[in-house]
This record gives C-alpha cells, sequence and structure tokens, in this order.
C-alpha cells in the first residue's frame, strides 16, 4: 500500500500531537495537588520532588509564580507556564519545584493596577502588607525550610506577569532567603532593590512591544538594582509582546544559570 505526502504529513502531525499530548499528561501528573493552610486561609499549590528523593539528600527549591490569567481554585490552571520547562530538566537538576495558585480575586504582590489604559498603570506601595496569598506563600516557603531534604543555601523564585511583580515583590519582603531569582514581564517598586540588589542574582526578561505591562517596567526594576549596587542580567526580546515567557523559557542558559547561584557563593 502506498501512501500520499498528504497522508504521511497529517500521519506525522498525528502522532506529534499525540506525543505532546502524552508529554503534557505526564509533567502535569508529576506535580502532585497539594493544599497550605494557615488558620482560616488555604493555598493551592502543585509540587513536583525529585524522582529518587532521598532523605539524606538536600535539594534546592524552586518557587514559581503564575500569571493573573491563571488564577482560581482548580490547583490547575498555574501549570500553564513554566511546569513543563522544570519537568522536562528534572533529570539533570532534581528540585523540589512549587508552583502555587493565587485565587480569582487576590494577587501575588500589593499593587494599585489601573486597567483603563493599555500598558496597564501600576503603582507599588512600598509601606503596605502583603496580600493574602503572598502572605501564604511566603509561610509555605518558611515551612519548606524547616524541612531537613531542602537545602537552604539553594532557594530560588521566579515568575511571570503578576508573578513577575510577585517576584520583586517577595524578594524586598524575604531578601535573605533566595540565592537567585528571575522576573518575566513583571514590575515592582524600583526602590525596594535596595534590600536585595547587592545578594540576590537576577535576570530580568521582557518583550519591546509589551502591551499589556511595559517593558518600561522592567528597564526601572534593571535601573534599581544598577542604583543599589546590583548586577542583573537584563533580556529585552525586540519582536516579543507580552508572551516573552516563551523567549525566557527557551533562554538555553536560564536553568544552568539559575542552579549555579548559592548564598554558599556570596559568603
Amino acid at each position: 500500500m502506498r501512501l500520499h505526502f498528504k497522508n504521511i504529513r497529517g500521519l506525522i502531525v498525528t502522532l506529534f500531537l499525540m506525543s505532546a499530548l502524552k508529554l503534557s499528561a505526564q509533567h502535569q501528573e508529576a506535580f502532585v495537588q497539594e493544599q497550605f493552610i494557615s488558620g482560616k486561609d488555604t493555598l493551592n499549590y502543585r509540587v513536583m520532588r525529585p524522582k529518587s528523593l532521598e532523605s539524606s539528600k538536600k535539594y534546592p527549591l524552586v518557587v514559581f509564580l503564575h500569571g493573573a490569567g491563571e488564577r482560581g481554585s482548580d490547583n490547575t490552571k498555574q501549570l500553564a507556564h513554566g511546569s513543563e520547562l522544570f519537568y522536562k530538566i528534572r533529570d539533570s537538576f532534581p528540585a523540589i519545584v512549587i508552583f502555587p495558585q493565587c485565587p480569582e480575586n487576590d494577587y501575588w504582590s500589593n499593587v494599585t493596577v489601573d486597567r483603563s489604559t493599555m500598558p496597564l498603570s501600576l503603582k507599588f506601595p512600598s509601606d503596605s502588607a502583603p496580600t493574602k496569598s503572598m502572605t501564604l506563600v511566603m509561610q509555605l516557603v518558611e515551612k519548606m525550610l524547616a524541612k531537613p531534604n531542602v537545602d537552604k543555601n539553594q532557594i530560588y523564585v521566579g515568575g511571570l506577569s503578576m508573578g513577575g511583580m510577585g517576584t520583586f515583590e517577595i524578594l524586598f519582603r524575604k531578601p535573605d532567603v533566595f540565592a537567585a531569582a528571575f522576573a518575566i514581564c513583571g514590575a515592582g517598586n524600583p526602590e525596594t532593590t535596595e534590600f536585595y540588589a547587592k545578594t540576590v542574582p537576577m535576570w530580568i526578561f521582557h518583550g519591546a512591544n509589551d502591551d499589556v505591562v511595559d517593558p518600561q517596567q522592567s528597564v526601572a526594576m534593571v535601573s534599581g538594582i544598577l542604583k543599589y549596587g546590583g548586577k542583573p542580567s537584563f533580556s529585552l526580546y525586540a519582536q516579543d509582546n507580552h508572551n516573552s515567557w516563551d523567549s525566557a523559557f527557551a533562554e538555553p542558559q536560564l536553568i544552568s544559570w539559575l542552579f549555579s547561584n548559592s548564598k554558599l557563593n556570596s559568603k
């Protein structure tokens, strides 16, 4: 039996999609659904542990903060961006990776958002209390730090969009915890960088065409870090709009750079 070119091409596409769906299902299953409860408040999160978790070993901890579009209560949507990246490097860089989920009516950072303009108008007060969701994330991190198999010298945080804002904020509120961080298409208060500029290596990403979060927001954070003595890496993608996370996740050095940082190196 002879197969026509169109049939072969269709078969290849079908096999590719089946493979992608299988990988998607596998990587979602690798992230176990859990909840962190503090008093009357609950934080949904997913956690992926090393395949062979040895009680005698210590592992890095990565906290990833999702964007506003992944908020909710299903404890699944937060895996939309970034989880596949960490799943793929699971063997090369064994770590405990946490994806918390922010409820629909909350935000990672304390920010006033004016949605009447695009890009969004954002203001970050430095003297306000953290949101409920950020408070729970910080408490969850503290709980993880108390575990004997977590390497306290290799705690990392990163996020995109709203999660990029949350990354800047948690660094401001917990500057002594993290060994490195990355923020994608985020924003924050440049003056708060004084608390972590010299001690937390950062890689900041943004799309030059971003019409949701102005790329000047990341430029301002880079300027703040430089002002206070830090030396951040900054990638501005000339062709990218808001989805600059696609380019950031494709950076071949991102993961190796992240895990190469340790608080021991800075001592």
